[in-house]
């Protein structure tokens, strides 16, 4: 399998170095992660970043008002997942299935721009994106109008075999065995990480279970911001921290096994692309 590591949605919150640890100026730089993956019988997308109904600021409104505010949010077309997957010579329908880590709105907005794929993700996600009763952090952070034409969704219950001492569902429909889900609930109830077993070893992609690389070091940290976000937006806060914890774990008993990244981290991004 090759793998391509997308941008697919960058924020530039007003803070700087209150948000990504490092910016000099005023605005903070944070990415949007996601994976594509040529296997046998064709591609795969990691989560989907932002789409091109969002860029094109089609109507009716999918994205809410006040994260894509707080993140300010640069919607560039040749961002989308869809420009990208094109721009390396491929097609729409080239992409087969479609992996998410949850449905926050900056992961699975370019879901509709893929028709043909088979979306895979958790079941507790799903159920939880598409309650009638949502408190205003979850209907700002699920638009149901970025997945309501989807033809073929998969869920799965969150059980499964043991990896590396955490659970993981296997044998997704219709992929690989070398894909794989992890379940890590916190930041969503349904938020999953995904793993993927190359020749190299195992990346595992951890979505938003943490948001910045120093959270996972010997003396863990996060910009300031960036910590208050995170904690807004985890639904369940024990289970975040628990998760993280185990995370570290990972990391310090398997750094040469697990390669591990997360979402938001430009760092992690540019150390991936450069291989």
């Amino acid at each position: 399998m090759h793998i391509h590591h997308l941008n697919c949605g960058t924020h530039k919150p007003i803070g700087g170095a209150f948000f990504d640890g490092k910016s000099k100026g005023v605005l903070g730089d944070l990415c949007t992660h996601c994976m594509l993956i040529e296997a046998a019988d064709g591609l795969v997308l990691v989560d989907t970043g932002y789409g091109l109904q969002d860029v094109l600021h089609t109507q009716p409104r999918r994205l809410a008002y006040t994260w894509p505010a707080v993140l300010n949010t640069r919607l560039r077309e040749e961002d989308t997942a869809l420009r990208q997957v094109e721009a390396l010579g491929f097609d729409a329908k080239d992409v087969r299935h479609i992996v998410l880590t949850h449905l926050d709105f900056d992961h699975a907005g370019g879901i509709e721009d893929f028709p043909e794929a088979r979306v895979h993700v958790l079941e507790a996600e799903k159920d939880a994106a598409e309650r009638k009763r949502r408190s205003f952090v979850a209907n700002q952070r699920y638009r149901p109008l970025m997945w309501d034409d989807v033809r073929d969704c998969r869920t799965y219950a969150a059980g499964g075999e043991d990896w590396f001492g955490f659970e993981a569902v296997r044998q997704l429909d219709g992929l690989p065995p070398e894909i794989l889900m992890v379940p890590l609930k916190g930041h969503t109830i349904g938020h999953a990480g995904v793993a993927i077993d190359t020749p190299e070893g195992w990346l595992l992609n951890d979505g938003d279970a943490y948001l910045n690389h120093g959270q996972l070091g010997q003396q863990a940290h996060m910009p300031l911001g960036l910590k208050v976000y995170e904690r807004i937006m985890a639904t369940e806060v024990e289970a975040a921290r628990d998760n993280l914890e185990r995370l570290r774990e990972l990391k310090r008993d398997h750094a040469r096994d697990i390669d591990i990244f997360c979402s938001h981290d430009n760092d992690d991004l540019t150390r991936l692309r450069r291989g």
